[in-house]
């Protein structure tokens, strides 16, 4: 349990995170994760069918949850006064939620996952685009190569028994973190959630998913039609994850390609050779492998094997030394700003101290990340950038309008 009084505003933010997420799920079993920040929502032994997001909102608070690969979570922000609501609602639905997963509940929300899989995936453009890269990028069987959402098929055949095994085995006080921030009292604080979450059992620990890292052995590339009016390419490198000390190196070296105009593919791309009308760059801050993206949008009448052409010369100007420490600063004190802007919300810093304590089992690391981004010089993301992008190893996928 993780607590922290902020007393500038009279709120807090409870996050709770539970250490499961799609890499958990076994083969013919994708998507329960996400199934489960569906089912958590619709009421308890104790609490009715959407009575949970009706007390939240009439209290005058909001909440909400999300699913990863390596976590989910469940959250809400609300008046301090209301303390003890978002406790026992979080409690009763760790607690006391078993019983009331019954076969009507999940047909209706796996009725609503494929709903939402079918809007934000097969009927959306490029929807498609990042289970293609994980497909191509990992082995079968890999826990990192499914999306989040998980298969159709596999939604199909989810049994009751199904999901009150996974229920079971990962949705225990043990296997999660709870974060209380914002304008609390410590000792009061801990008091309240004791009285709440102390008679739940423990449940015995999951054992951890073991995530091989993947050789890729050269380039893979796959190009998909779709609906889309300009074609799209993505660039994925195999990174630095989020427990590894180069992780911030290579989150300043996205910053410092697309983060901005004044960033090199802005530059590069959209005002000098007018081949791209957007470009972004990120990295998937995974508890056991990272991934470094580069998406970039063709201009009209540009192919995607220019706009491919020019995002390599691009990412090739960061190696071989080609930085300077002007351009370093630069990225530096974007991301660094971006951290600051995120720490300034107390829900975003409870989430930030749930993510450090469940995937690198320290929170501390919230109040050392502003000094790591300081200390990246210019030869750090020189030598990372040499090594990440100067491998051939390198996932290409374009994504071109129907023909």
């Amino acid at each position: 349990m993780i607590l922290h009084e902020d007393s500038s505003a009279p709120i807090v933010a409870v996050h709770l995170m539970y250490h499961v997420g799609s890499k958990d799920e076994r083969a013919g079993r994708t998507g329960f994760a996400h199934l489960f920040e569906h089912l958590l929502f619709q009421g308890s032994e104790h609490v009715g069918h959407d009575e949970h997001f009706k007390l939240i909102q009439n209290a005058g608070g909001t909440l909400n949850g999300s699913t990863w690969f390596d976590r989910t979570n469940y959250y809400e922000t609300l008046p301090s006064s209301h303390l003890d609501l978002a406790l026992w609602l979080e409690s009763d639905r760790m607690g006391f939620f078993a019983p009331s997963i019954t076969q009507e509940k999940l047909d209706n929300q796996r009725a609503v996952v494929k709903n939402e899989r079918l809007q934000s995936y097969e009927n959306r453009p490029y929807g498609l685009a990042f289970e293609t890269v994980l497909r191509i990028a990992y082995p079968e069987g890999h826990p990192y190569r499914h999306p989040t959402i998980g298969f159709m098929k596999d939604l199909d055949e989810a049994t009751l028994e199904n999901v009150h095994e996974f229920f079971d085995l990962y949705y225990g006080p043990n296997n999660a973190v709870l974060v209380l921030a914002g304008d609390i009292d410590t000792e009061d604080a801990l008091a309240r959630a004791d009285r709440y979450f102390g008679e739940i059992p423990a449940r015995p620990r999951p054992e951890p998913v073991a995530v091989p890292a993947p050789s890729l052995e050269g380039e893979r590339r796959e190009t998909i039609a779709d609906r889309v009016h300009v074609p799209r390419v993505y660039l994925m490198y195999h990174a630095p994850s989020f427990n590894d000390p180069e992780f911030e190196t290579a989150d300043l070296l996205t910053h410092l390609l697309a983060d901005g105009k004044s960033s090199r593919l802005h530059r590069e791309l959209i005002y000098e050779k007018r081949i791209a009308g957007e470009v972004h760059a990120f990295i998937w801050p995974a508890e056991s492998l990272g991934m470094f993206f580069v998406v970039a949008t063709a201009r009209p009448g540009v192919s995607a094997a220019a706009l491919e052409e020019g995002v390599l010369e691009s990412v090739a100007g960061l190696r071989g030394g080609r930085l300077d420490d002007e351009e370093v600063g630069g990225a530096r004190n974007r991301v660094r700003r971006a951290l600051v802007r995120q720490l300034n919300n107390v829900g975003e810093r409870a989430d930030a101290f749930a993510h450090a304590a469940v995937l690198k089992g320290d929170p501390g690391y919230v109040n050392e990340a502003f000094s790591r981004y300081r200390g990246i010089t210019r030869d750090d993301c020189a030598s990372l950038a040499e090594g990440l992008l100067g491998s051939e190893e390198r996932i290409v996928l374009h994504v071109v309008p129907v023909e």
